[in-house]
């Protein structure tokens, strides 16, 4: 697994992929923050994550398209499949590599925090609290992501099917109104990632989200690696 990962993360920086997510999610954190602090002259963050919930959803799809279609494409992924390792060392080593390329660009907000607290305290628990839901959010997101590159060997199919998915969690609380029943209204609203995400955004840390996030991220690995055994028995 730390081959795959030290690979995949030489790939990011080997080509511009690495550095065109850092630099747009660097240009929209600092958007968002100039306006959400600097303007207002407030130290509470809690307006600036709720307003990189779409940034992430939409970058996301950016680090996930080429972790599993490009080995598709080369026909790289034979030689992994019939390398003496794991199918989940495998899967393993490209998701953390997208999870630690993530950290990096989530590192910034910790840079915001630091800044805001030289000139006025802050809050320390309810930005610890917002920080935790963005890495939550972003390991089930990245999770999917990586799911869905798995099933083609095109980075653009990839990258716009992850755009179509994360677009459709954004939208899935427009649909609770609209159901027929209170039970398929509370299941629908139960499956909504921006409402455990606000959670979060409020200070409140509940370990029902907590679970609902990582749930998510297991699931989505289990079904790649199912993904790539059918390809291995194939």
């Amino acid at each position: 697994m730390t081959a795959i990962l030290k690979r995949e993360l030489n790939a990011y920086f080997s080509s511009a992929i690495g550095y065109i997510f850092l630099a747009v999610f660097y240009a929209f954190a600092g958007f968002y923050f100039f306006l959400s602090n600097v303007l207002s002259n407030t130290t509470d963050m809690r307006s600036f994550f709720s307003s990189m919930f779409s940034v992430i959803m939409f970058l996301i799809p950016i680090l996930t398209m080429r972790l599993m279609s490009e080995d598709k494409k080369l026909r790289t992924d034979q030689a992994l499949l019939t390398a003496p390792v794991g199918l989940y060392s495998i899967v393993l080593g490209k998701y953390l590599s997208a999870v630690i390329m993530y950290l990096v660009a989530m590192a910034i907000t910790v840079v915001y925090a630091v800044v805001l607290a030289a000139f006025a305290p802050i809050d320390l628990s309810l930005f610890v609290g917002n920080l935790l839901g963005a890495i939550f959010l972003g390991l089930a997101l990245i999770a999917i992501g990586v799911f869905i590159s798995s099933l083609t060997e095109s980075q653009v199919i990839a990258a716009v099917a992850s755009f179509a998915v994360m677009m459709g969690l954004m939208l899935i609380d427009t649909l609770s109104s609209v159901m027929p029943t209170q039970f398929l209204q509370d299941l629908v609203y139960g499956l909504s990632f921006y409402t455990r995400y606000a959670n979060f955004t409020l200070g409140l840390l509940n370990i029902a989200d907590v679970i609902f996030f990582l749930s998510v991220s297991g699931l989505f690995i289990f079904f790649t690696v199912r993904v790539l055994e059918k390809k291995r028995w194939s």
